[in-house]
């Protein structure tokens, strides 16, 4: 049947129409598949507009601002909180508020406000003086950069007992120059060299490879191992690096750190056979990663570990190690008399808190940063520094400790705060003095070697 072009120009007209009437629907109603609408033509709208368009819907007539809602629009800030809600009015199907319970609501609220601007202008004094004091320290370790490289380094031999360098030093050494100065300060009585570092470090890759190999027993003896020795600081080496400063992970398996410290620990077995590895000894070597090259660490950490003091803790000599805990009695008694009583009177002896704060030399006790500056004078002053310090933590914590049992006691010494003020740390180290009857610490020493040699060995404090 044929169809006259009229009648289709006038079905499609119709048909065009329907889906605009469609689409026209569809805006009206939006789409809301997925809960999402479309925009619509002049669909921003004021939001005054809105809330009076919905108030002449609900039949309520909009309402000029209430003297109270003034209040809010006379701040310089808008309150986060809810307590402006105190300044509204109640709803109109409750009772208005009296006339002195509004007053009393605004009294109120504009005590918040004034509290609140003091909370905040204390926060911002507080930021403000963050900001000068970092800027102030900067500035501090800026000057002291450059007194160091251009006026002590290069004149070490003459300049570093003197008054002025001694004072720099107690103040904290700059990071830039610790690695430098430690190295010189500790010094290399050993004569170690880079090349013998080298050597010490092949020794030890060859034997953790016969080692992982499962070499003959006769070869591990020859090379100054007995097979049950070998594996023990292999292992030992191996845990006690995973555990060394787990916080920065930068010594543990895969961490950028971590073959340095292994290649340091394993050379110095081999170095010095006769002492091995030691737990304590990780700490210690990372300290001098962190601020020295290689090799440069390894000639300081044995070289530091050659000292009197670190050599008998670390061969474990237990009559030195008992002589060093008798001086340091002596001076625990003269410097705080009442803790040491206290400390008698509960049986708590040095070696309980001292023999960690030795073997690590602070630097797995205390942050990272005190420790540094503990060390600094340390390679200053000797290991009279590493007793002076421990007695200087004593007073700072003397109120705190006389008031503990012996359990508490050695808990809290074993585990000391992490957010030690290195400032009050050093400021109580300063008041201690360690001069006994015009004798100093290497003549108290020296006196308690001679008297021990023929003594029976035991513990310091029953020896008194």
């Amino acid at each position: 049947m044929a169809v006259s072009p009229a009648f289709l120009l006038m079905d499609r007209n119709l048909l065009a129409r329907k889906q605009n009437a469609r689409l026209d629907k569809q805006n009206d109603l939006g789409w809301k598949l997925f809960g999402k609408v479309p925009l619509r033509e002049n669909a921003q709208k004021d939001s005054k507009k809105i809330q009076k368009e919905y108030e002449d819907k609900a039949g309520r007539p909009s309402k000029p601002p209430s003297p109270k809602q003034n209040v809010r629009k006379n701040l310089d800030f808008e309150p986060l909180s809810t307590t402006a809600l105190i300044l509204e009015d109640r709803p109109a199907n409750l009772p208005a508020k009296p006339a002195e319970e509004a007053q009393k609501h605004r009294q109120q609220y504009e005590e918040m406000v004034v509290q609140a601007k003091k909370r905040e202008l204390k926060e911002a004094q507080r930021r403000r003086r963050q900001l000068e004091e970092r800027c102030r320290l900067e500035e501090s370790i800026g000057n002291a950069v450059l007194t160091w490289n251009n006026e002590i380094l290069p004149n070490w031999e003459t300049m570093w007992c003197s008054r002025k360098v001694r004072d720099l030093w107690w103040q904290g050494i700059p990071p830039s120059v610790r690695g430098k100065v430690w190295s010189l300060a500790i010094g290399n009585e050993l004569n170690i060299t880079h090349e013998l570092f080298d050597i010490c470090l092949a020794r030890a890759k060859e034997r953790w490879r016969s080692f992982s190999t499962g070499g003959s027993e006769a070869e591990n003896e020859d090379a100054g191992f007995s097979a049950a020795d070998r594996e023990a600081s292999l292992e030992l080496i191996k845990l006690d690096i995973s555990r060394t400063f787990p916080n920065l992970c930068i010594f543990q398996q895969g961490g950028p750190y971590h073959d340095m410290l292994h290649s340091i620990l394993g050379a110095y077995t081999c170095y010095r056979p006769d002492v091995g590895y030691v737990q304590g000894m990780s700490f210690i070597a990372a300290v001098l990663i962190l601020n020295l090259d290689t090799a440069d660490a390894f000639i300081a950490f044995s070289n530091l570990l050659n000292k009197p003091c670190q050599m008998a803790f670390f061969r474990v000599d237990h009559g030195l190690m008992l002589t060093y805990f008798a001086a340091f009695e002596v001076f625990f008694e003269e410097n705080l008399p009442k803790l040491f009583a206290h400390f008698k009177k509960n049986n708590l002896t040095p070696d309980i808190y001292l023999i960690d704060w030795i073997f690590t030399l602070y630097s797995k006790s205390l942050p990272l940063d005190l420790a540094c500056r503990v060390w600094d004078v340390f390679c200053r002053d000797g290991e009279g520094f590493l007793f002076r310090t421990a007695l200087g933590i004593l007073k700072l914590f003397e109120d705190i400790l006389t008031k503990m049992d012996f359990i508490h006691i050695a808990q809290f010494l074993t585990r000391l705060p992490d957010d030690l003020p290195a400032e009050e740390v050093f400021a109580s180290i300063a008041t201690i003095q360690m001069q006994s009857r015009n004798r100093k610490w290497a003549q108290v020493l020296t006196a308690l070697q001679k008297d021990s040699r023929d003594t029976e060995k035991g513990s310091p404090s029953l020896r008194h």
